[in-house]
């Protein structure tokens, strides 16, 4: 094979020796590029219809030969001696930066591409190499669909494999020659190799600046060359180091070809490399992590200021790796724009899962500063409520993208705040968090649905700190029970309608009466079938007859909610595994003093959006149930006691979601009496709902549709409470899913 490549090195110089003399060839060939700057006068001509490229394979051909039949490994040969001497590598960057003749750069690019890759001498050590090499990154193209842009992906991408291998290179890669510079001022030794330490200090002037590039050595054809060259009054210690691999990839990524995601690939490569000194350059001297963060606030402004929170949900699916193309079908005024954005969050979102602990960690932070606090916050408390819906909406979709522990730590405390001590009524918590508690709460039906869902996804995420800070941090303690009550032992004594504070005598007046009053075994225990039963018949049981519809369907009633309840609790339930969540609520301690409960500003707006179920639109009702129904699947003790459990004796004043359960049924059940023929409206809504009947408008439809999400509801916490009785370790798998009705 090498023999075969000798040949076609000797027939290509044209050599009638048996033996070629390398060096001379590949001399004979730099010589016949400078003769063409010497002797051509047509300046139209195209790189690609000279002799120049077939001289430069010629140059790669002998260097990669030559280095095959080096006996000594890692020793630089006759050639690439030449090669770093004489600056070849500086004067064909100055070559491509003219453009002459046209096409010279995407020329360069390849060469210096098979050069780096194909030589395995390590190379960018030299001060000769790095320092062209930098600036050729310089002469990419800054807009998108640049000429060259394939050639200069193709050349990060070698870069980038090079300094995987060698993370020491990235420094000399993004600004080598200060380093050196530095290194050769306080008399330190450089890092460039021992056999050829004389060709990097040939390469640098006294003072460090860059010498004025010759072409072989010799003064022949300079005058001539330098006429079609620039003048060189660029320096990489001027204000121009912003431009490196860094930023040349940064381009790229924004090419509307297939570039962009091998440039993403390239960027991702970089930032997960696996050493601590070269993650600790990359965050401390580049500007790595402020451009990344810089182009995700450039995509989110050039949005429209208004994007329906709808088309906004519907666009899922969108990643990095296959960014969502605007169709004729379902398209909608800037949806392009959003697709690019939500592509480039889920691409910073991998790039924090994938790099290096050290960059992970300093981009989180990039984003939440710069993007989250800097951009995004003031769209959230904005008094436009076209601002507040579609940054609330934006900001719901990346954190349904968002898989990176590093940003979802970000995320949470920009949302909530870091304090986790228990909430009182009057103190102000975290500004944002206690505007978004408000949108929960708003004039605006629409802006209190689109943070709802905000809410409901945010407690989807695996991060303890969420669930703590909205409920947990205001339940440890138990503060919500009475203090000095015996445990109950039957229905009656926990539900004492007469005593609850938001109960109503007209309630008792209206005739309805529990109709399940089973004995119940100390709340202490729920280790057996008969607490389930309990438990479920009291929300069942909980709407009365003359309200309920959905048997008149034909619908199986709860059961039907069972196989849901049953997945989403074992997901849940894997999610908080690692928690380390107790299975048993905490003992109260009677020498512990009592302090007032607050439910927290969440449960609070939440059960005060349930207390007005009946007056609420049918969407808005649907999202509050929905965010309830989330919070009481989590395993804790204390939530499900305090959600579930309708026996807890609670301490006076307090409210719990079945106390405010009943008080809508005493409600409900004197409004019945005011709507004429109310079984037949109900019927007929809950067909309206369910598509079985024309959607004509009725008088008291709100209440009539609030009358069918509470039964629901009702249906809906019964299956949830079947599912996690009896109490099940998190740590483990739960039973199989039960079948039929209790």
């Amino acid at each position: 094979m090498l023999s075969r490549l000798g040949a076609l090195l000797q027939e290509a110089v044209g050599a009638r020796e048996p033996s070629i003399d390398l060096l001379q060839a590949f001399v004979e060939h730099w010589k016949g590029i400078t003769h063409y700057y010497i002797e051509s006068t047509d300046e139209s001509t195209p790189a690609k219809k000279t002799d120049i490229p077939w001289r430069l394979k010629q140059m790669l051909d002998i260097l990669v030969y030559e280095e095959q039949q080096q006996a000594a490994a890692g020793e630089a040969g006759p050639c690439l001696e030449y090669l770093l001497q004489h600056k070849i590598l500086e004067t064909l960057c100055t070559l491509g930066k003219a453009e002459y003749p046209p096409g010279m750069r995407q020329q360069v690019f390849q060469f210096f591409s098979k050069v780096l890759a194909q030589v395995q001498h390590p190379l960018l050590h030299y001060l000769s190499v790095h320092r062209p090499v930098q600036k050729l990154l310089r002469l990419g193209g800054t807009a998108s669909g640049s000429v060259t842009e394939k050639e200069e992906v193709q050349f990060t991408t070698v870069l980038c494999s090079k300094i995987q291998q060698d993370p020491e290179l990235l420094a000399y890669i993004l600004e080598g020659k200060k380093i050196v510079g530095r290194k050769k001022a306080c008399g330190e030794p450089t890092a460039l190799p021992k056999d050829t330490t004389s060709h990097g200090d040939k390469d640098c002037s006294h003072d460090g600046a860059p010498a004025r590039p010759q072409l072989d050595g010799e003064s022949f054809g300079a005058q001539a060359l330098n006429s079609h060259m620039p003048a060189e009054t660029e320096e990489l210690d001027g204000g121009t180091t912003e431009s490196n691999l860094i930023t040349s990839l940064l381009g790229l990524c924004q090419s509307k070809s297939r570039v962009a995601l091998k440039a993403q690939e390239n960027l991702l490569l970089l930032v997960s490399m696996a050493s601590p000194a070269a993650a600790t350059y990359l965050v401390q001297s580049s500007a790595c992590c402020p451009a990344i963060v810089r182009h995700l606030c450039q995509l989110y402004r050039s949005m429209p200021v208004f994007l329906d929170p709808a088309d906004i949900a519907a666009l899922e699916g969108i990643s990095w790796r296959l960014p969502s193309a605007p169709s004729d079908e379902a398209s909608f005024p800037g949806k392009e724009a959003l697709a690019a954005f939500l592509g480039w969050f889920d691409y910073c979102d991998h790039l924090i899962t994938e790099a290096h602990t050290v960059v992970a960690d300093a981009l989180a932070k990039a984003v939440a500063e710069n993007f989250f606090v800097e951009t995004l916050q003031p769209q959230l408390l904005h008094v436009s409520e076209q601002s507040i819906l579609t940054s609330t909406a934006l900001l719901t979709a990346m954190l349904r993208q968002l898989r990176s522990p590093a940003l979802l730590r970000e995320a949470v405390a920009f949302l909530l705040g870091t304090d986790r001590q228990p909430e009182a009524p009057g103190n102000n918590p975290h500004t944002l968090y206690a505007h978004l508690i408000g949108h929960c709460d708003h004039l605006s039906d629409e802006i209190s649905i689109t943070t709802l869902r905000l809410f409901e996804e945010l407690l989807q995420k695996p991060h303890e700190g969420i669930i703590r800070s909205l409920v947990l941090r205001n339940l440890e303690g138990r503060p919500y029970m009475a203090w000095g009550s015996p445990e109950p032992e039957s229905y009656e004594d926990t539900l004492d309608l007469e005593e609850d504070p938001y109960f109503t005598d007209s309630f008792l007046d209206s005739g309805f009466q529990p109709r399940a009053k089973p004995r119940l075994a100390p709340a202490t225990s729920y280790d057996g079938k008969t607490a389930v039963t309990e438990i479920v018949n009291s929300f069942l049981c909980l709407v009365p007859e003359e309200a309920k519809t959905s048997a008149f369907l034909e619908e199986t009633g709860y059961d039907t909610y069972v196989h849901d309840a049953y997945g989403l609790f074992q997901e849940c339930s894997s999610r908080v595994a690692s928690w380390g969540w107790p299975l048993t609520p905490t003992p109260l301690d009677p020498h512990e003093p009592e302090r007032p409960f607050f439910e927290g500003h969440f449960l609070r707006v939440l059960f005060d959006r349930m207390s007005r179920i009946l007056d609420q639109p049918y969407s808005l009702n649907l999202q509050v149930t929905s965010v309830l129904s989330r919070l009481a699947l989590f395993p804790h003790p204390h939530i499900h006691e305090y959600l579930l459990d309708p026996y807890i004796s609670l301490a006076p004043g307090c409210r719990s979601l079945f106390s405010v359960l009943v008080r809508v049924i005493g409600d409900l059940m004197q409004r019945i009496q005011r709507v004429p023929q109310f079984p037949g409206k109900l019927l007929l809504v809950r067909k309206q709902l369910t598509g079985q009947a024309p959607g004509e408008q009725l008088d008291h439809q709100t209440l009539l549709q609030g009358v069918v999400v509470l039964e629901e509801f009702c249906k809906e916490l019964a299956a949830i409470a079947f599912v996690k009785f009896p109490p099940h370790d998190p740590r483990q798998n739960v039973s199989p899913a039960p079948e039929g009705q209790v």
